[in-house]
């Protein structure tokens, strides 16, 4: 069976696996205070572009936005994202059960334009019964989006502006963060990313790593006792260096951004395949995430062949499915697929 379910389904990058094979019977300092955590975050700082920046290493996605956000706000206030954003839709009220409301809005194939936010944050204003209400305090973006698409630097300075205009602190998800800068026509990078967000994180689960999230906070000011609230929310491992070595690996080389560009170019070969095959897209993907839509016939002929990620139905009865291909994927792969779609 082939697998387009996910970008997380192989363990490591055989460098990962390599490095733990050569280090496995090392004595490492616990809780993330060893020389591979700390080798690893002196890299991202200086890929960012950000020597004074607070570099922590969790697990997941999930586990990083609730800590992050948790330590961005106050109990009281709330956190602004996309309806399809990640922490609405998918995180089973994780940010909710930390007692911060996130506040949905609509988004643009999952991208939050800053005049919606304005929108809002006016009204919100306006309303002399605000003081009651959560306050909103920070606005939660993923890039790339959970659809595929990406914030151009001109989208994210706007969004920046309005945020410094409402007092509100911007976070970024970066989940897939190594698919979204290494596809093409994106003009953003790290050191960018980490002038306009008050945190935002580095995803190693899905690009080349067994687990493991990098979060970075460009102005440790921002947080209050980061560790003790990694620690409160039980998201410090004890073997901290397990996820500090793969980020060392990944960051030494630019291995990072080689694998990634791996994923996106497989995306476009796929991409260009389907075409070929007058597939319908849903919309415009330039990264490893790619949504067509396929009719009943077709999805039952293939579900037992094709590993895939069902999205929603169509209007008119067809269904739109979602196609991921990882810092791993072969185009012999992407082959076999066509052959199947055909």
């Amino acid at each position: 069976m082939l697998h387009f379910d996910s970008d997380y389904m192989e363990t490591a990058h055989p460098s990962i696996l390599e490095k733990f094979i050569s280090i496995n019977f090392e004595k490492n300092s616990s809780y993330g205070f060893d020389v591979y955590s700390d080798s690893a975050a002196e890299k991202i700082r200086k890929e960012c572009n950000c020597k004074n920046a607070l570099v922590k290493f969790l697990v997941g996605g999930t586990q990083t936005n609730k800590v992050a956000i948790d330590a961005l706000i106050d109990s009281y206030e709330a956190v602004i994202a996309a309806s399809s954003g990640h922490i609405a839709a998918h995180e089973a009220g994780a940010i909710e059960a930390c007692g911060h409301k996130v506040i949905t809005l609509e988004g643009e194939h999952g991208k939050l334009k800053a005049e919606t936010l304005e929108r809002y944050m006016e009204t919100f204003l306006a309303d002399e019964t605000c003081e009651h209400m959560a306050q909103p305090a920070v606005v939660y973006i993923s890039y790339p989006t959970e659809y595929g698409t990406v914030y151009s630097k001109d989208e994210l300075t706007c969004l920046k502006n309005a945020c410094e205009k409402y007092s509100l602190k911007l976070y970024i998800d970066g989940a897939r963060l190594g698919y979204g800068l290494a596809c093409e026509g994106c003009d953003v990078c790290l050191s960018f990313l980490a002038s306009v967000a008050d945190a935002f994180y580095i995803g190693g689960t899905k690009v080349g790593a067994m687990i493991g999230e990098a979060l970075v906070i460009p102005e440790p000011s921002e947080v209050k006792k980061l560790f003790t609230q990694m620690k409160r929310h039980g998201a410090v491992l004890a073997k901290g260096w397990i996820a500090g070595v793969q980020f060392d690996t990944l960051f030494t080389d630019g291995l990072y951004f080689e694998i990634a560009k791996n994923a996106v170019d497989t995306a476009m070969y796929m991409r260009d395949g389907l075409k070929r095959l007058s597939y319908e897209f849903y919309l415009d993907s330039p990264t490893n995430q790619q949504f067509i839509i396929v009719s009943d016939e077709k999805l039952d002929y293939i579900k037992d062949k094709v590993g895939y990620s069902f999205w929603e139905k169509t209007k008119d009865g067809n269904n739109v499915i979602r196609l991921v291909t990882s810092w791993a994927t072969e185009k012999s792969q992407v082959d076999e697929l066509l052959n199947l779609l055909k």
